[in-house]
């Protein structure tokens, strides 16, 4: 080696000491980086899994707290208990105490009891205090509101969940006023016993930091080292509580308890039953996954270091390619923006569809009502004919007296063939209009004449108020779904004896209530009854073709009201339409 090439070879060795260097970090880095990326990809996928578990186990502790719930209320607005706080009822206090017992057993609580505003007791077993201390759900009830709590009771392990309803009477001189309070209390291992068999640790803690229901015995009345001591109203002073202090760090960004095992933890607030859920994920599979992807990975990148000289000579087709993918992105993202303009202009035509068929099923009621239109013209056209040729008659022998009376009666008939054209050109014109104040009175009254050929042979039960019922709504499209509610109930009850239509008008304070009853073979089915299409008619008939529940579900639904139907115990069945009612219009009504 001569002296010139000496400088040279060492330089030459400083590069490539130089560039094994870089590889050798870049190689660490990409193997960090792939082991960062796997878990925190894992965690998340983790966190999403326990999510979901904690939201299942938490909705199945919030619907059966919100079961027991209802059976507080249901019991608070029973005839005996209101009768008893009113001091009206004949049943003594023995006897609704034995009855809300046997209730309480029958909906798996504790005790079903009925109390005075002031916790004293009205209606209790033997064995019950005389008195209850006014707790957080007894406040509120004893206000008018519904009432829930939570606490420890006897030895310290007893956990109850209570609930309070309000029992409210009448006052002579108008309005209501609490008279009583229903509290119903459960064990709260009846609700967390369904839970016991899930392979993931669930718990609920409260406002205080204390878990007071898991799934797993062990983890009842943990509290965190250090937190503040909770409230002696809730946890008696011999609440065996279990203080832990878990240890945590932080792995690729994600918050990880140690202690025993790393797990992931999750969370859910509850507002509902005040409590909060929580789990913990194990995460040491995710790390092991993590680790074995960030050594194939680091071999994987040893491997093609070692063809990156091999490959240097391929880099103009590399980059060829290069472009061909820039080219085949670029098509890609005209055809989502082409795709994206296809599904906008698909949504336009869906929307115009569904204003056309909420069209179509007016002329589809028009149609079946056809027959029955012609019927009620063709009377007046024959009687106006006959009063014209009976009034010429009359004017011949000279008495204007007939003739006046004849002309008054066409004029009349011809009054009654102009309302119902009037009623059909309305009733078959798209409405686009928003909801407004709207008479339901005469939306019912509409119908019923646009109806009347059907109804003729059927008994109709209707006494309308005498005074406006103002709704908010749309005039056309509320009498398009009184007028489906009238033709179905025709149709169930074509077949009875005597067949019997009912139609009952209730006003609320904030809202107004329709009811269409019948006393036909019922609803078939339901569950189906408002789905497009779904008809219990024979095939080839010319009943309609299953739009109009549907349709009606959805008009009343753009009104901000509901639509329900369901099967009477006497037979037949009953449509209930709900409607807000319109305040302002209604305060017109009253001052006038």
């Amino acid at each position: 080696m001569t002296q010139g090439t000496a400088p040279l070879s060492r330089l030459r060795k400083l590069r490539n000491a130089g560039a094994l260097c870089v590889a050798l970090a870049a190689l660490f880095w990409a193997s960090v980086s792939v082991w960062y990326h796997a878990a925190e990809t894992g965690m998340a996928q983790a966190r999403a899994r326990g999510v979901a578990d904690l939201r299942l186990a938490s909705d199945r502790l919030v619907g059966a707290l919100a079961q027991y719930r209802e059976d507080a209320v249901l019991a608070a607005d029973h005839p005996y208990v209101r009768a008893l706080v009113a001091g009206t009822g004949d049943l003594g206090a023995a006897e609704l105490a034995r009855i809300l017992q046997r209730f309480a057993d029958l909906a798996g609580a504790e005790h079903l009891v009925l109390l005075r505003p002031d916790g004293g007791v009205l209606a209790a077993p033997e064995d019950f205090p005389a008195r209850l201390p006014m707790t957080e759900d007894l406040e509120r009830a004893s206000h008018g509101a519904l009432g829930r709590t939570h606490g420890v009771e006897g030895d310290g392990l007893h956990r109850i969940f209570a609930f309070a309803a309000p029992v409210f009477v009448t006052q002579p001189e108008g309005g209501r006023r609490v008279a009583g309070i229903i509290r119903l209390t459960l064990d709260a291992e009846t609700v967390e016993a369904t839970g016991r068999g899930d392979p993931l640790p669930v718990w609920f803690t409260d406002t205080q930091g204390v878990v007071f229901t898991a799934n797993r015995a062990g983890l009842v009345f943990r509290r965190k080292a250090g937190a503040a001591l909770p409230d002696p109203k809730v946890y008696p002073a011999h609440t065996p509580f279990v203080t832990v202090a878990p240890r945590r760090k932080v792995i690729a960004g994600q918050e990880i308890i140690c202690a025993p095992d790393c797990a992931l933890p999750v969370s859910l607030d509850l507002p509902v039953i005040g409590l909060t859920g929580h789990s913990e994920v194990p995460v040491a599979p995710i790390l092991k996954e993590a680790r074995v992807q960030m050594f194939v990975a680091a071999l994987a990148m040893l491997a093609i270091g070692t063809l990156i000289a091999t490959l240097w000579a391929r880099r103009q087709a590399l980059a060829e390619r290069l472009a061909m993918e820039a080219a085949l992105n670029v098509e890609l993202e005209e055809a989502v923006a082409r795709r994206t303009r296809e599904l906008r202009e698909s949504h336009e035509a869906l929307l115009h569809a569904q204003a056309e068929l909420v069209q179509a099923g007016k002329l589809s009621a028009l149609g079946q009502m056809s027959a029955g239109i012609s019927h009620e013209l063709n009377q007046p056209l024959m009687a106006i004919g006959t009063y014209a040729e009976n009034a010429a008659i009359f004017l011949e022998r000279g008495k204007p007296e007939r003739t006046q009376d004849n002309l008054r009666r066409i004029g009349e008939m011809s009054g009654r063939m102009g309302r119902i054209i009037r009623n059909l050109r309305a009733f078959a014109r798209p409405e686009t209009e928003p909801a407004s104040p709207v008479d339901m009175v005469r939306v019912v009254a509409t119908a019923l004449e646009i109806s009347g050929s059907r109804l003729s042979k059927l008994e109709l039960r209707w006494s309308p108020p005498d005074h406006p019922v103002w709704v908010m709504g749309g005039e056309t499209r509320l009498a398009q779904v009184v007028v489906n509610l009238l033709s179905n109930a025709a149709d169930a009850c074509g077949q009875a004896d005597p067949p019997v239509i009912v139609l009952q008008l209730e006003e609320r304070a904030e809202e107004v209530c329709l009811r269409v009853l019948d006393n036909g073979a019922g609803i078939a089915d339901t569950e189906r009854m408002f789905d497009p299409f779904y008809s219990t008619k024979e095939v080839g008939t010319n009943e309609g073709m299953g739009l109009g529940l549907s349709i009606s579900y959805r008009i009343v639904q753009s009104f901000g009201g509901s639509l329900t139907g369901a099967n009477r115990p006497e037979g037949g069945a009953v449509f209930t339409l709900v409607l807000a009612r319109a305040k302002e219009r209604a305060k017109e009504g009253k001052m006038s």
